[in-house]
């Protein structure tokens, strides 16, 4: 398992998942900071385009088969395709086995579902989208409300501009403060947001019941408990 020990010179080996329905913030933000000091695999079932849900296309670099065994960090996005990707048994099966060797398995927004429906977060603290917390306890997993969740070697993102903070917190924690402040600098991530609206404890009533009318949230966490009961012995 990797710890700040490690060569500050050598690259760390990085398996990012697509799938379609992925949102490319949860994406792009990690890869971002992530990217200079690391060799990223993009990784998906074939080398085909993989559509995100706002509809812009990834071209993956490697298939299930072409990605590393032994994995820096395995990393994997939410998105509206979360649902569908929960119950693909090749996806599932792909980053349940990369998960058990690598070093750090991680995750932002909904792709903690992924994780967990993988049995990748039972026992372990973790965070998702605010709007699925309760998601993650019927896999077992302990929910926090935190931007960024460290467990032992499971690193977890809140929602989608989450994926910054998540990404900066685990250079750090891999490659020192000094790397993740100069990483921070370098993309000027000085965020200053115009509302106070960007989380349940900050936003208005009348925005969390828009909010979640939007996401679709409430009838797709039915779906996803209802699913994890049938499953239970």
């Amino acid at each position: 398992m990797l710890n700040e020990s490690v060569n500050a010179e050598q690259k760390l080996v990085v398996g990012m998942v697509l799938f379609p329905g992925l949102t490319l913030l949860d994406l792009i933000g990690p890869l971002t900071v992530l990217a200079y000091h690391s060799t990223i695999y993009l990784v998906s079932s074939s080398l085909k385009p993989v559509t995100s849900d706002q509809g812009a296309q990834l071209v993956p670099n490697c298939d299930y088969d072409g990605c590393p065994v032994n994995l820096d960090i395995l990393f994997i996005p939410g998105g509206d395709g979360v649902v569908d990707a929960m119950v693909d048994p090749a996806l599932l099966s792909f980053v349940k086995t990369r998960g058990q060797n690598a070093g750090y398995v991680t995750s932002v927004c909904t792709g903690a579902l992924i994780l967990a429906a993988a049995g990748l977060l039972e026992g372990f603290d973790a965070t998702t989208h605010w709007a699925w917390h309760d998601v993650l306890k019927t896999f077992g997993a302990n929910p926090v409300a935190k931007r960024v969740v460290i467990d032992r070697n499971r690193v977890t993102g809140g929602g989608v501009t989450a994926g910054i903070d998540f990404g900066l917190s685990l250079l750090a924690h891999l490659r020192g403060e000094l790397a993740a402040q100069t990483r921070q600098l370098m993309i000027e991530y000085d965020p200053n947001p115009p509302f106070e609206s960007g989380s349940p404890e900050k936003a208005e009533p009348k925005v969390i019941e828009l909010a979640e009318k939007l996401l679709n949230a409430a009838a797709e966490r039915q779906i996803v408990i209802q699913r994890q009961n049938r499953a239970r012995p």
